[in-house]
């Protein structure tokens, strides 16, 4: 079993177990027949995952690893905030006609601001910070704008990344206001984790730790019973991640350049209807 899956699986025995349910209360998110989403849902979770001893990817239930990797390139290296760009159709719900999810996820990491070095965005900045004042505390992204969220389609879910560097490696903490436990929970450690990595390559660092922090961990009533059943299944040991490491420039990283070796997994039998 990889230690991934043991989070999970407790994470998910404790949400269903001992979990708040807001059944009696009126909540936004509805199924696409209409019916209220409700949620059983666990307050701050904090999970850490020690990047240099494994990759954290569930076995339990097959995540797609390389789709992952597509939709967190679109956010951290195009920067972008239009589906079409995107190879998975994760985003059409949240689209408008041209394709844009308004002024939200990677459109706020490609917007320039002045620094005493000069303009950056901030994933320039985040490079530029690690090479040349790695012991910087100050290494963040933030994309939960306020004077922005009139014009997203939907607000950021996992909306700020604190980079730390200690004795050569690099650190990370991802802030997630909301995670939709079943569906994405996985799929965001999983991206997050190669980004560490990306990072870590570009910056001449080690992978440290990816500490996962999520404010309303939830698991809605549809899929229950397909969580339930999902912890039935068999566990593997983690695979071996393998990226390029000829790679040096953070723009120049492709879905092609990571595979994992040795992956066993299940795959999803039941279909987990996303929630909007």
């Amino acid at each position: 079993m990889s230690k991934a899956d043991l989070i999970f699986i407790q994470n998910m025995r404790n949400i269903i177990d001992n979990g708040f349910s807001d059944e009696h209360l009126d909540v936004r998110p509805r199924w696409l027949d209409g019916v209220p989403a409700h949620t059983k849902k666990c307050f701050c979770i904090v999970n850490r995952y020690n990047l240099a001893e494994e990759f954290p990817i569930i076995t339990l239930r097959k995540t797609a690893f390389k789709s992952a990797i597509d939709e967190i390139l679109w956010i951290w290296q195009k920067k972008s905030n239009n589906v079409n760009e995107l190879n998975s159709h994760i985003w059409d719900s949240w689209a408008d006609e041209t394709g844009s999810i308004g002024k939200a996820y990677g459109y706020q990491l490609g917007v320039k601001h002045k620094y005493n070095e000069g303009w950056f965005d901030q994933v320039d900045r985040v490079l530029y910070d690690l090479k040349h004042n790695p012991q910087s505390r100050r290494i963040m992204t933030n994309i939960y704008v306020h004077q922005d969220l009139s014009e997203m389609h939907l607000y950021p879910c996992a909306y700020s990344v604190t980079f730390n560097v200690a004795d050569g490696k690099l650190n990370a903490i991802l802030n997630q206001r909301s995670n939709d436990m079943a569906v994405a929970n996985n799929w965001n450690v999983v991206q997050y984790a190669v980004l560490v990595h990306m990072l870590a390559q570009v910056s001449n660092l080690e992978v440290g730790e990816l500490v996962h922090v999520i404010a309303d961990a939830h698991i809605y009533d549809r899929h229950i019973p397909v969580v339930e059943n999902m912890l039935k299944n068999p566990v593997y040991p983690a695979p071996r991640f393998v990226m390029n490491k000829e790679v040096t420039d953070f723009y120049k990283f492709t879905v092609d350049d990571f595979k994992l070796e040795g992956y066993e997994a299940t795959p999803l039998k039941e279909k987990l209807e996303v929630a909007v």
